[in-house]
Order: C-alpha cells, then structure tokens, then sequence
C-alpha cells in the first residue's frame, strides 16, 4: 500500500484535562486525564460498557466532555475516523470516494483519478461501480480506510474497525493501519481483540467501569499490568 501521509512536523499532542461525560445524570466517564503524543498506535481496551467508544469520540472531538478540556498542544491536525459499522452513503464505491474529495474542495478535474488511486490502494478497484453499501463487512471497511486514506490523516482513529470481520478482512485492515503508521500517522484505536492489540500496540490505554486505570506502554502491560481488573482481563477473565 502506498504511504498516505507524511509528516514533515511533529503531530501535536493529544491532551485530554479531567474530562468527564455525564448523560441523562448518569456519569459514563470519570475524570480522566490522558496525553497521547508521537506517532504511536495507541489501543484503548477493556470490557464492554468500560467507555472506550466513549473516550475515542471524546479525543476525536465528536463529543464534547461534560467538564474538563481536549486539546492539541499546537495546531489541530488533520483527523480520520473509521467505525465499526461504516457509514457509507447510497451510491457506488467510487462516488463515496469523489463525495468526500468534492466536500473538501478537491479540483474537481483530479477527484476520478484520486479516487481510483485510494480504491487501487486499497484493492477496491474491481468493485468501483458497485453500490457501497451492499459490499461485505471486510470490503466496507476497506472503503472506509480508503475515504480516510484521502484526508492524508495525521491522526487516524478507528473504533472496533475489525470486529465481526473473518481473519482475511481483518488482516486486510491490520495491514492498512501498519501501512498509516509507518507513514507518520498517529493510530488510535479500540478493540477487545487481545491478539490484535498485542499485534499492532505500541501503547494500551485501559479502561473499567468509566474509569482510566492503567495508560502504559504494551510490553508493560501485557507482561504485568498494575490493577488487578487489567491482570484479569488479559487473563480472559470476567471483569466486572
């Protein structure tokens, strides 16, 4: 896979202040304080309902925290964010790709030509005139890497990009964070997948009941985590 992005200045730091989420009164995040910084694959995990969603949003700027302050210590960079279930809109593959070129003001003599090159890179070519959101799960969300491919991200946030896809697709879509990475972007991503983290972390940011317990580099982690629900849960067992 061709590089996307190539960053010729450091990516600001990621500051997350005690930020806090409360909805409908009930408190879904407690006040966490978090720097991501360099272009590190940064994995949040922990067990269903611990907030990872919750904080990844939160970093992306799609939520806005109760209380507390994101961040960027310098210029906002430019942000992509891949989610569980892709939304794709109600046309083929390509035009997916020209909508978004056309969105950020793309010439549009060059949005075809861009667009087949992110589909080539992806290995979606075949598949250009084929409308999006009949595509399998592996194939959508190799769309949906391609849309990101075209922002040059310097931040690239994926939300559980793999989950429920089979071992080929998931391949496919590791590969394609590897190949983000290797670029110059900074990854940051969620899964419950402890082979995949395990696989792709240089960093684990962990997470229980809304609460940040653990930010550490992988090794440390995996090798001894400090709380005893991380000693749990990369043990397989129920955390609760």
């Amino acid at each position: 896979m061709n590089a996307p992005f190539s960053t010729q200045t450091p990516i600001p730091d990621l500051q997350l202040e005690n930020v806090s989420f409360e909805h409908r009164g009930q408190a879904l995040l407690a006040p966490t304080s978090l720097t991501l910084s360099g272009s590190r694959r940064t994995v949040i995990m922990g067990p269903n309902g611990a907030g990872k969603s919750l904080l990844m949003r939160l970093a992306h700027g799609l939520l806005v925290p109760t209380s507390g302050q994101v961040r960027w210590q310098g210029k906002t960079p430019v942000q992509a964010m891949v989610f569980q279930h892709p939304v794709l809109l109600r046309r083929s593959a390509l035009d997916n790709l020209t909508y978004v070129l056309a969105i950020h003001k793309a010439p549009r003599a060059k949005r075809k030509a861009r667009a087949y090159q992110a589909l080539d890179t992806f290995g979606l070519t075949s598949l250009a005139h084929r409308p999006a959101r009949v595509l399998s799960g592996g194939e959508q969300q190799r769309l949906a890497l391609a849309r990101a491919w075209l922002l040059d991200p310097a931040v690239l946030f994926l939300d559980e990009a793999t989950s429920a896809l089979d071992p080929a697709a998931i391949k496919a879509v590791e590969d394609a964070v590897m190949a983000f990475h290797a670029s110059g972007t900074r990854i940051v991503m969620t899964t419950h997948d402890l082979h995949q983290a395990k696989r792709l972390a240089d960093d684990v940011v962990f997470l229980h009941n809304g609460r940040l317990l653990e930010h550490s580099p992988a090794e440390t982690f995996f090798a001894a985590p400090r709380s005893a629900e991380g000693r749990a849960f990369i043990q397989g067992e129920l955390v609760w």
